[in-house]
Order: structure tokens, then sequence, then C-alpha cells
């Protein structure tokens, strides 16, 4: 089965369904692996600062803030057990500091904290004193303050619910005991975990990681061609583009190819990249006369199972990129199948 751009523009609207399951047999979904990433904590290390921090409240029986602000100190990675028992975000954590405690705490400078503690989770921290001091403090107040107290009687109503009700939280010390004891049910950790989605604190600490695959493979295979090309920056502004295309070939002051980069595992986010790649296929003959070739070639390389989904957006996106869609596994052609081939300097 050919693909679209092995093939004359004027024959793809005559079989178009065919092209499109050739690129469908092409895409395949990169769910079920994620990126480490920087700052990614093994389970070893956590388990570290969980029983450092077992042993330092004997064995959650006393959550004073002085030991375990101390603790923190010693073994940081003790920080993001805490966190993880309170199942908050760096941000919402600051935000609850900030309420009891009085000293402000910004969210920025907890997410920076929870970061540079991932990236050295066993490097003693230097916060004695100072604002820092002051803020890791604030913090470590608040979860040691929650952790005992548990979830409010007054706030449970049949409407709502506690982000402290949970299995090991809901009744404070009371209930971190015995969890860490003798283990929680199976049950009500699954209960949790669909309550809270496996690996997805992790998942949106990587989101651009998983995106960066994409475009790391294309770099790779523009720069082994020895390809001129201008990689932009997110959010970038480049002149001519309401929004800057991920490659630009061989650079903004003489744009002959434009490079799309998408990825998505969701069919709704899908139609909105596929839109994304229409403007582009749209301005590239803005203001030209019937017959006139576009000012510049329009490149789709797409990976992930939201394009699979509607057949219909795939269509568009081939004709909106005169068949020049490419994904992770037919890479290897990309130069060869598309003008990227008059820049090529090298062979592969």
């Amino acid at each position: 089965m050919p693909f679209p751009f092995e093939v004359p523009f004027d024959r793809l609207d005559a079989d178009l369904d065919t092209y499109v399951d050739a690129i469908f047999g092409a895409l395949s979904s990169e769910f079920l692996t994620l990126p480490k990433g920087n700052g990614f904590i093994e389970y070893p290390v956590f388990e570290q600062g969980y029983e450092a921090l077992k042993r330092t409240t004997g064995d959650f029986r006393d959550l004073s803030v002085e030991p375990v602000f101390e603790l923190v100190h010693r073994v940081p990675v003790a920080f993001i057990v805490l966190r993880s028992m309170l199942g908050f975000t760096p941000p919402e954590w600051a935000y609850v500091a900030t309420q009891r405690s009085g000293v402000e705490v910004p969210q920025g400078a907890a997410r920076t904290l929870d970061r540079n503690i991932r990236m050295n989770p066993l490097a003693p921290l230097k916060l004695s004193g100072g604002v820092g001091g002051e803020r890791l403090r604030a913090l470590v107040i608040a979860a040691c303050e929650l952790l005992t107290e548990g979830s409010p009687t007054t706030e449970r109503t049949p409407e709502l619910i506690h982000r402290l009700d949970k299995a090991d939280t809901r009744n404070g010390i009371e209930s971190i005991q015995p969890m860490a004891d003798l283990g929680v049910p199976y049950a009500m950790l699954l209960y949790e975990r669909f309550l809270g989605r496996p690996f997805a604190g992790h998942r949106d600490s990587v989101s651009e990681l998983v995106g960066d695959v994409l475009e790391t493979a294309i770099e790779g295979v523009l720069t082994r061609a020895g390809i001129s090309h201008r990689k932009t920056k997110r959010a970038e502004r480049i002149t001519g583009f309401d929004q800057a295309p991920d490659f630009i070939i061989p650079n903004e002051f003489n744009p002959q190819i434009v490079i799309e980069a998408k990825i998505t595992e969701d069919d709704g986010t899908a139609r909105d990249k596929v839109t994304r790649v229409q403007h582009l296929g749209e301005l590239s003959t803005q203001g030209l006369k019937p017959g006139e070739p576009p000012r510049f070639e329009v490149i789709a390389c797409i990976a992930g199972r939201g394009f699979k989904v509607r057949r219909e957006d795939m269509k568009k996106l081939i004709l909106s990129t005169r068949g020049k869609v490419f994904t992770l596994q037919t890479l290897a052609r990309l130069v060869d199948c598309t003008r990227l081939g008059e820049y090529k300097t090298r062979e592969v």
C-alpha cells in the first residue's frame, strides 16, 4: 500500500481512503511508555525517605514539626514523601501553607523547591535560615498539622469529598498508623488510584518531553542529511506566521519548507492539531493565483493514537499537506519524498 507522500497530488483525491489507511497503519501509540526525564525518583530512593520519616516520627505516632523539619534538611526526599501523603501538588501545598502560617509561599517557589529536591533527593538542604528556610518551615508545619488532623468531619457532605478523605489521612494520625503497620487493602489502593490516575503527576511533569520525542527524531533526520534548518521555540514570534511552525527550512527569512510535529493520544486534541496544519496549508497559498505553486511546502509529522480516530480529519491533513504526512515509522523517507532533498548536503 503506497503512502500519500509517494504519489502525485492529483492521485490522492481520487482514492483518499486508501491513503488514510496507509497512514493509520503506520501510526502507533506511545502512551504505554513515558520518559523518566530529569528529576525522576526511583523507588529505592523514595523508600529511603519514607523509612527515615517513619523512624523520625516513631512509626507516624508523633508528627512534631521540629524533628520533621530537621529530617527534611538531612534527607530531602522525605519532603517528597510528605507531599505524597498529602496528595497535593506543590502549588496546592504552597497555598495551604500560606493560609495556615501567614508566611507567603509563592507557588513558583514551591515548584522550584520540589524540583530541586527531585533533582538531588539525597543531597542535604541548606535552607535553615532566610526566606527559603521560612518557606520550607511553613510547608512542613502545614503538612504535619494536616496529616495530624485529617479530614474535617464538618466538611464531609454527600455532595463533596475532602482531599484528605483518603484511607491514610481521613482520621489524621490515627489513619496513618495502621496503614504504616499493616498496609492498605488492595481494593482501597485501586480505588484511590482510580481517583488520582496512575503516574498522573509524573505524566504531567514530562508532558513536554513526550512531544520532544518526535521533534528530536525530526531534528536527527535533518542534521544527518546536513539540511539547514531553524527549530523554533515554544510561543516564539516569527514574521509571516501567526503561530510559528516547529521547523523552518532553510530559515525564517526564506521559508521554503515548514514542518509541524504533532503527537497526541486524544482524538479531540488531534482535531485541533489538524486545524493548525490546515492553517499553514492555507497560508502557503494565500494571495496566489489558481495553478501557482505554494510559497512553501507544508509537512506534517505525527504520532499517537489520537490521529487514528477520525478519518475525515486525516483526509484534511493529507490534502492540506498535499500528501506530505509522515509518522515515526516513515521518518526515514522524509528527505527523499519531499523538497527537503533539495537542501541535502550529506548522504545518510
